[in-house]
């Protein structure tokens, strides 16, 4: 998933692509020159949208009724149902993700690219992952030995937000998806040291979905690693669509959109398999209804940047935003121990005064973190790293 980046779209270039070799980004129009590009406040929204049918899945659609201390009868069946499709808000990043790094990475350099991530990503983090650590030294919620599991090693591995790669278990649950973000990032990387035009970022996705098929046939996992075949197409058509919000639409964008979804759709039966029913007297999970789920949220993406409701500008929509990234990352690690303790100490809520209580608290949370650590934060990160792409030479060591 990616942080708050504001969502605001560049006009479009009147003539096409910039010219092959400088690298830089489409002119503005005639007369455009001095406008504040359009902000597209609902994509903002989109985002805490999907982070929020995450949530639902960890709180209603697993099988874990402790957590609010009743069975799972107590929830109808429609809404256990609906919630064990939530996971697909995870789906719903990736493709929100192509759309917004590729317009958060147009015209910058590999540098500033990683300037921009690393002062995005790392700060809220960061801060997240010592709030879990004071939890678990605090108020352990398991059995078994706790020192083993915030050891400094274990903490240290899970700064570097690829605990995964060091063999390390996550402390944050949810962080897997960094991980995937970040290879998605490197390959921008690529794109970005030749620099962005049309034409590169049309072959650079061409190549990346051909890839995606030759490593899903061959079964290649050192490739994967790199290609994400599990994901790619998500990435792929994110990009394209934010490519027709920046050059028109045209049947080359609507083909690469078209087959990038074939496949990405294909493909997602992997995803299925790994979320099976999370009742033994559910089905299993449609592969049908999934489809049709992230298509709908396609459609919702691309009128939300090229249909009519690009025109929505509530300001609410911005902060929501804004509040994703660090909801994503309290929300199943500090949640859920926060709702088993209202289940303990304060039963009278109820399983669904407790869900209101205990997503409200995220909430909250997510803002101050927001507010008080990740704005502050990234603002000094940046300008200090920005620093470092161009340090003076000490004249000591100088030749």
């Amino acid at each position: 998933m990616t942080t708050h980046q504001t969502v605001q779209l560049e006009a479009p270039a009147p003539t096409g692509p910039a010219p092959a070799g400088t690298g830089a980004p489409a002119q503005a129009p005639a007369g455009a020159a001095g406008k504040r590009p359009p902000r597209l406040a609902l994509v903002d929204g989109l985002r805490l949208a999907a982070c929020l049918f995450v949530a639902a899945f960890h709180f209603l659609g697993t099988t874990n009724p402790a957590i609010w201390g009743e069975s799972p009868k107590v929830f109808s069946y429609l809404v256990h149902r609906a919630s064990m499709y939530g996971w697909l808000g995870v789906e719903m990043f990736f493709l929100i993700s192509g759309f917004v790094i590729c317009m958060s990475a147009w015209g910058r350099t590999p540098g500033q690219f990683a300037v921009s991530r690393i002062s995005r990503l790392f700060p809220a983090y960061w801060f997240v992952i010592l709030l879990i650590v004071a939890r678990i030294a605090i108020i352990p919620m398991q059995t078994g030995d706790i020192s083993s599991v915030i050891h400094p090693r274990v903490v240290l591995s899970n700064l570097t937000m690829f605990p995964g790669p060091l063999k390390v278990g996550l402390l944050d649950g949810v962080a897997w998806t960094l991980d995937v973000e970040a290879r998605f990032y490197l390959l921008m990387v690529i794109v970005l040291k030749f620099g962005t035009t049309y034409a590169r970022m049309m072959g650079f996705c061409t190549v990346w979905l051909v890839a995606a098929f030759v490593t899903h046939s061959t079964g290649f996992k050192l490739a994967d690693q790199f290609v994400l075949s599990t994901y790619a197409g998500y990435f792929i058509a994110g990009i394209a669509v934010y490519l027709m919000c920046r050059f028109g639409q045209n049947l080359m964008l609507w083909f690469l959109l078209g087959m990038a979804w074939a496949y990405q759709l294909s493909v997602l039966q992997i995803r299925v398999n790994w979320h099976p029913a999370t009742s033994h007297t559910d089905k299993t999970v449609s592969w049908t209804l999934c489809a049709l789920l992230v298509t709908g949220f396609l459609a919702i993406l691309m009128l939300a940047s090229l249909g009519p409701l690009r025109k929505i500008k509530w300001s609410w929509l911005v902060t929501a935003g804004a509040l994703t990234y660090p909801f994503y990352l309290v929300h199943m690690s500090l949640g859920i121990p926060l709702a088993k303790g209202l289940t303990r100490h304060v039963p009278e809520l109820g399983p669904w005064g407790n869900i209101v209580v205990t997503t409200s608290a995220m909430l909250l949370l997510s803002y101050g973190i927001y507010r008080w650590v990740e704005k502050p934060m990234s603002r000094w990160l940046r300008r200090k790293l920005t620093k470092g792409l161009k340090p003076k030479e000490n004249p000591e060591f100088a030749h």
